[in-house]
């Protein structure tokens, strides 16, 4: 039986960690979070790292040496090129990561948790798409919430992905978080379930 391995995206603060939270606890299937390893990419002691404080200079570092993220995050939301630099600083290892973990998995189906699924080219190493989608305003009110940071701001980050409706254009599955946890956890429900997904 070939492994499923769903690709779980969607656009910034859509509610894709909900997703993830309900599948790994009602259905115990394995995480593979994008973030979290792009987290260990910039660790202390990282190449990494090394490479975005020389290009940036201390002020992108913590008393701690920890990377700053904030502060990274106002450079390269408001600058493509930079952005896109990041971006292939840490892509790389994130992908290794899944791969390399996905492939000791022997469970039937995996989720592999990736915000940039389509901006980082990674669909090759899923079996199918699940974007997860919401109304443009819900998007920046949670984000704007969730990460204490003002409306230009969530608004800068929410341009900085693809536009939802190209992400929904191109999935396997839709979920729609518009409304309650309930509703949002049953079209979970109904789309793991899918005998066969085209």
């Amino acid at each position: 039986m070939t492994q499923r391995i769903i690709g779980l995206t969607g656009g910034i603060a859509t509610g894709k960690s909900s997703v993830a939270a309900y599948l790994e606890a009602r259905y115990k299937l394995p995480i593979l979070d994008a973030d979290i390893y792009a987290r260990d990419a910039v660790k202390p002691g990282s190449v990494a790292l090394a490479h975005i404080a020389q290009r940036y200079g201390a002020e992108v570092l913590l008393a701690d040496g920890n990377l700053d993220r904030k502060q990274l995050g106002n450079i390269v939301f408001h600058d493509e090129s930079e952005r896109a630099w990041l971006e292939g600083q840490i892509h790389p290892y994130v992908r290794d990561r899944i791969l390399s973990t996905q492939k000791r998995l022997t469970n039937p189906i995996v989720v592999a948790v990736v915000p940039l699924l389509f901006e980082a080219k990674m669909t090759d190493l899923v079996t199918e798409v699940w974007v997860v989608v919401c109304a443009d305003e819900q998007q920046c009110q949670r984000l704007m919430q969730r990460d204490s940071i003002s409306r230009s701001q969530a608004e800068a980050r929410i341009a900085s992905q693809m536009p939802l409706c190209e992400k929904s254009s191109r999935a396997t599955v839709l979920i729609d978080n518009n409304s309650d946890l309930a509703r949002l956890c049953n079209q979970v429900d109904q789309a793991i379930n899918l005998e066969a997904v085209p």
